[in-house]
Formats: C-alpha cells, structure tokens, sequence
C-alpha cells in the first residue's frame, strides 16, 4: 500500500487546486497506487465545478522521475487500455487547464506527465529526460510522438535516442516551457498564471482550451474549419441578455483603459 501522502491535494477558495506529487526520497517516482490515484483526481477535478485551475507539482528535487522500476510489471502489464486509470489519457481529457510547475526532474514517464499538461513552468535547475532507450522501455504515454511536434524532429530524436537531458533554458528555447524562474520559485509563477486565468470568461475558458487542444489533432485546415464550428456553435446558442452583457462589459472595460487598440 502506498502512503496516503504521496500525492497531496490543495484546493483554495477561488478554484486553484495544487496537486503535488510527495515521495520526494524517491524522486518522486510512480507506483501503480500513485498513477490510479493521480488518474482518479485529474477525472474528479475535470468534473468538479469548482475547480478552474490545476497545478501539478512535485515536491524535493524532482517533479517526477517516472516509473518506480521497481514496480515496472506491475505498470507495463498492467491494463494499458483501461483509460480511467491511464494518467495522461486523464490529463488529456481533462476540461481544465493544467499547468506545470517543474521543480527539478522530469525524466522519461515525468517528461511525459510534463507534456500533458498544457502550460509549463520551470525553474532554472529542472532538467528534462527520456531515458526510453537507455532503459529498453517503449514509449506509450506519447514522449515519441509530442516531442517531435513541439520542438521540432532533430532535436526529438537527438534527445531520446542519446538520452541526455535537456536543461530548463533549453526546454524554453525549444518551446517546451513558457518561464524559467529561480530555484524555487516556479510555484509562484504558476500560481499568478493560474490567477490570471481565474481574471476571464471562465466558460470561454475552457471552450478555448478544447479548441486548442483538439485542433493539434488536425492539419491546419481542418482545424480552421473545426475553430469556425464551435464559433458559430457559441454565438448560436448565445441570447440577446448575453449579447448585451458582453458589449457592456466590454464598454465598461474600454471606458476604464481608454479607447482599445488592437
């Protein structure tokens, strides 16, 4: 039986939950326990009203260096299909939106819990690797495929065929990250991005979110033509109050901050 513990949750009142991996003497290493339970509160915070931003962090030196290896059998035998208790299915699928604040480590199945959240973080002493083929572990939570997609086929085959590790400024450089901060301080900044998520529409939020995320899926026409569907699918259902509410908050705004420039 894993500790309680190991994966702490905090929520707050205005809808930031802070989910923090805590086996901090094994770098933050997942057993099968931890990854159903991570799955389990990714699905129930997807759901849950109240929530309007999670953060995923991990406590100590790494954010999350993976598999327990220990409990590798366990993990790799175990019911690959099963998507209710498939971490990264359930980040993905996740309504949300996620950011990461990577702290130190994220290693091979870490990097990839990395690369499901949607916005990332990282301090400047966290360093980024896929030891897939140093380990003789296939992929399967989409390290080969997003790699690749997000920073490019050169630098994705060199990082996981080599296996070395790829350093915040890097990470930033490649796209990967959005802001490396001083040790100890990506918390901080992923707190204020959540707090200015928390500042919009939060329904426009999370359409945006999917629209986003969905579209990635696509080729670039596709996603166009996916983008003015939803948009038509939104004005349509919009009534005149709500019409008229959103010019009045925009004049308000525009009244407050002079005329708007685009």
């Amino acid at each position: 039986m894993e500790p309680a513990d190991s994966i702490l949750v905090a929520g707050d009142p205005n809808g930031i939950v802070t989910i923090t991996i805590n086996r901090p003497k094994s770098l933050n290493s997942l057993t099968r326990a931890m990854l159903v339970r991570l799955a389990r509160e990714f699905s129930a915070l997807g759901r849950d009203e109240s929530t309007k931003v999670i953060i995923l962090t991990g406590s100590g030196r790494a954010f999350c260096s993976g598999i327990d290896l220990t409990a590798a059998e366990d993990v790799f035998k175990g019911d690959v299909k099963d998507v209710e208790t498939d971490l990264v299915a359930q980040m993905e699928r996740c309504r949300k939106p996620i950011i990461g604040a990577v702290n130190g480590f994220a290693v091979t199945g870490g990097f990839e819990i990395a690369l499901a959240c949607d916005i990332l973080v990282a301090s400047k002493g966290a360093m980024f690797m896929d030891t897939h083929a140093r380990f003789g572990i296939f992929p399967s939570w989409g390290l080969s495929q997003k790699l690749s997609r997000l920073a490019g086929a050169n630098r994705a085959r060199e990082a996981s065929l080599t296996a070395m590790p790829i350093t915040a400024e890097q990470a930033e450089k490649w796209g990967l990250v959005t802001h490396v901060v001083e040790e100890g301080e990506a918390l901080r900044k992923a707190r204020q991005i959540a707090e200015a998520i928390l500042k919009n529409n939060q329904d426009l939020v999370l359409r945006y979110k999917a629209v986003i995320n969905d579209g990635l899926k696509l080729d670039l026409g596709s996603a166009l033509s996916l983008e003015k569907e939803r948009a038509h699918s939104y004005y349509d259902g919009m009534t005149k109050e709500q019409f008229k509410k959103m010019q009045e908050f925009i004049a308000a705004r525009g009244s407050k901050k002079g005329s708007s420039k685009l």
